[in-house]
């Protein structure tokens, strides 16, 4: 086939990390590919330092966010800057990850030019509209317009088909996420585990990983999870409680007010992802609205708590590797309880991660030359 010119379009860190592997993966073969790697900088940060991790850089940088700005703002900001990438750069064919506001813009800007679009983890559902908010929307309407779905399992095929999508457009390719833990070199976790002593954190079997951020538990929902939290935090003082807190000012205010003064909480700014991993790996619990984490811990075996009440990524509830809590104090604080009470070995996960085996990139790359051919 021609030498085919492929835009990646992301804005945050979970597309980086899932777009990663396929982007190295495209690059082996450079008589099949020049890549175009473009960052709306959603998250500015966070994606560029995860890029970085992988040895990659953005070739075009958008700087689209601006501060308390509306979804319809930052909808317009992007698509008229993508708009201009599309004027500047001859491109067969754009790939997108996932369901935020830079996969929506990127899949419509390359709709209206009549160019190929291509979905990485395509047909997740909740199916309903406002869990999780707006993303659950943003991947249905790129469903709409894509060419090629790369769906990480079989249930994600059956909601794509039962939605009208033909299946000869539809593969299952597990999720690039597993591909991205593996990734990971002996060096890197050995940085990691300094990065914790830098902390003056000892990172052991008693380790609770936090995160919450989701736009749809900011307000009175927060307040719930943040009780529970703290009621856990008094209950098992010999854990250590680490939250990765997010810049996001509704979030970060609350937190540090209402957990800063424990002595085994640990609050932290936002982690690079290799130190993110190392946590999973060695956390005896996670509590999570995060769509990633609950896709990678099994890997590691830690029992996960997903503080959402709708997810679509229901293999791992269905597995039994996860369970749904959403902001219910009693929830969070019994499934808690349960998994803290016990000795790591007997609360670790005995079923295998759902999510993939770590060549879904090579998968994607495969379709995507047969495409073309």
């Amino acid at each position: 086939m021609n030498k085919k010119n492929i835009l990646f379009v992301f804005g945050t860190r979970p597309e980086v990390i899932k777009l990663a592997p396929v982007i190295l993966e495209l690059k082996k073969y450079p008589d099949r590919y020049k890549i175009f790697i473009c960052n709306t900088e959603q998250q500015k940060e966070l994606s560029n330092q995860t890029l970085s991790y992988f040895g990659l850089q953005a070739d075009i940088n958008l700087d689209c966010m601006r501060e308390n700005q509306s979804l319809a703002a930052v909808q317009a900001r992007i698509l008229t800057s993508l708009d201009k990438v599309f004027d500047d750069y001859k491109i067969d064919a754009t790939i997108v990850q996932g369901d935020t506001m830079t996969v929506l813009c990127g899949a419509l800007t390359s709709f209206y030019r009549k160019i190929p679009v291509f979905h990485v983890e395509a047909g997740l559902r909740s199916y309903d509209i406002y869990e999780p908010f707006p993303e659950e929307v943003m991947r249905q309407m790129t469903s709409r317009v894509a060419d090629l779905h790369f769906a990480p399992t079989e249930k994600n095929k059956e909601a794509l088909l039962k939605e009208d999508i033909s299946g000869n457009k539809i593969h299952i390719t597990g999720n690039t996420v597993i591909d991205a833990l593996f990734c990971l070199s002996e060096k890197t976790m050995q940085n990691a585990k300094e990065f914790y002593k830098n902390q003056n954190i000892d990172i052991d079997d008693k380790t609770v990983l936090i995160t919450v951020h989701r736009r749809e538990n900011h307000g009175e929902r927060i307040d719930k999870i943040l009780d529970a939290i703290e009621f856990l935090a008094k209950k098992y003082s010999n854990h250590k409680f680490i939250i990765p807190v997010h810049p996001n000012p509704n979030v970060k205010c609350k937190i540090y007010s209402r957990l800063g003064e424990y002595e085994n909480m640990f609050l932290l700014n936002p982690l690079d992802y290799p130190n993110l991993v190392y946590l999973m790996k060695h956390a005896k619990l996670i509590l999570t609205d995060s769509g990633g984490i609950q896709e990678e811990a099994p890997s590691f075996g830690c029992p996960t708590l997903v503080m959402r009440y709708e997810t679509e990524r229901q293999e791992g509830i269905n597995a039994g590797v996860s369970v749904l809590v959403g902001a219910d104090y009693d929830k969070i604080v019994a499934y808690s309880s349960e998994i803290l009470s016990k000795d790591i070995n007997e609360s670790r996960l005995k079923a295998q991660n759902p999510y993939g085996d770590g060549h879904s990139a090579q998968t994607i790359e495969n379709i995507i030359s047969k495409y073309f051919e």
